[in-house]
């Protein structure tokens, strides 16, 4: 007789297996716990658009925390791992929008702060042809220049916060118009000064200091800041927000002021100052806006305030005159913050010869 009997049940669990279950069980761990790191911890990003230099260059490969700002909880819980709103190759969405959750935040290490390198959902693709879920827009980055609260204003091409000047950051980079004597600059100075010409635009590209050198060049006569008159339509540039009668002399480089909106901020509405908020109210807080002659209805309620249930922020990038950013479509809401801006890992130029793609000096820099 078998003594053992009890034991047979533990001992046939005990099978081993297969080489196939083996890799299956291992691709669903690492998956599971790579997911779980993207969405809690940290997630890398990819400088795409020259919108940040020279803070950030196109080919920067950043480390992006979610830590710091709290992580934000899936909104779009039915996506396909790794993949954001598209599809690679098959170009379809990497998502099923069919199920929604509301938008948490775990509790972070700080609030965004002014200064702050942000990554964010765009907002405007909430708008046709997208309709994209709040956590399945594309992923902008750019700099915090405003918190819920603020008062914001630009003038040439200079932010104020609460009436105080916000500090421009070193690598902040503007158009500048540039005479010469007649003779040509040397086409490596302008490779030696990180001097950028886009398409479209005749006048150079750089920072206040590679400005400051160039004017002690014997041939230049003149450099100054190409920056847009007060009062005046910027025509190389598209409308700034809010694209309103009230407003249509505001530029990009001479702008506001313009008040940020808080959580819990009961706000009045008029003529002036729904064209600012409208969106918000609309489009980011979910609720039915009418106009009726000068009255205006909120759900059906007629009304002369509003007051705000998210805070929202105002984004610039640091490449003034090449940037899409708040002063062209609004305010950032929380729900649409991703992270915070860490350091790079990589960065690599693809202009460059091959030997010399990887920008060395870059790697593990940190960001200011």
């Amino acid at each position: 007789m078998n003594w053992k009997f009890w034991n047979r049940k533990k001992d046939e669990s005990k099978k081993k297996k297969s080489t196939t279950r083996e890799w299956v069980d291992a691709i669903l761990f690492a998956v599971i716990a790579a997911t779980l790191i993207r969405t809690l911890f940290i997630e890398a990003y990819t400088i795409p658009t020259p919108s940040m230099e020279r803070s950030l260059l196109v080919g920067d490969f950043l480390f992006v925390s979610k830590v710091n700002y709290g992580a934000r909880t899936p909104m779009t819980p039915i996506a396909f791992p790794f993949a954001h709103h598209t599809m690679p190759i098959l170009g379809t969405k990497a998502y099923w929008d069919g199920v929604k959750l509301p938008y948490y935040r775990l509790p972070g290490l700080s609030e965004v702060k002014k200064g702050d390198v942000v990554v964010f959902n765009w907002p405007m693709e909430a708008d046709s042809p997208y309709y994209r879920p709040v956590d399945k827009r594309e992923n902008y980055i750019k700099r915090c220049q405003g918190a819920p609260g603020d008062t914001l204003k630009i003038v040439d091409a200079q932010v104020y916060v609460n009436g105080k000047a916000m500090p421009t950051p070193p690598g902040s980079q503007i158009d500048y118009k540039l005479t010469t004597n007649g003779s040509e600059i040397n086409p490596l100075v302008w490779k030696d000064l990180n001097v950028s010409f886009y398409e479209g635009n005749d006048n150079p590209t750089m920072t206040a200091d590679a400005a400051r050198k160039l004017k002690g060049f014997s041939n230049v006569t003149s450099i100054k800041p190409n920056v847009s008159p007060k009062d005046s339509v910027d025509m190389y540039s598209q409308p700034v927000f809010p694209n309103d009668p009230h407003y249509r002399n505001w530029n990009q480089d001479n702008y506001g002021p313009i008040i940020v909106p808080k959580k819990g901020w009961a706000v009045k509405l008029d003529s002036l100052t729904l064209p600012f908020y409208q969106r918000a109210i609309t489009v980011y807080e979910g609720n039915k806006l009418e106009k009726k002659g000068n009255d205006i209805y909120i759900n059906g309620k007629k009304t002369d305030s509003y007051t705000f249930k998210m805070n929202y922020y105002w984004m610039m990038g640091d490449n003034r005159h090449d940037s899409l950013d708040s002063r062209f479509w609004g305010f950032v809401p929380e729900d649409h913050i991703v992270g915070k801006a860490l350091f790079i890992w990589m960065s690599w130029d693809d202009n460059e010869s091959f030997l010399h793609k990887i920008r060395w000096s870059r790697i593990f820099k940190g960001i200011d």
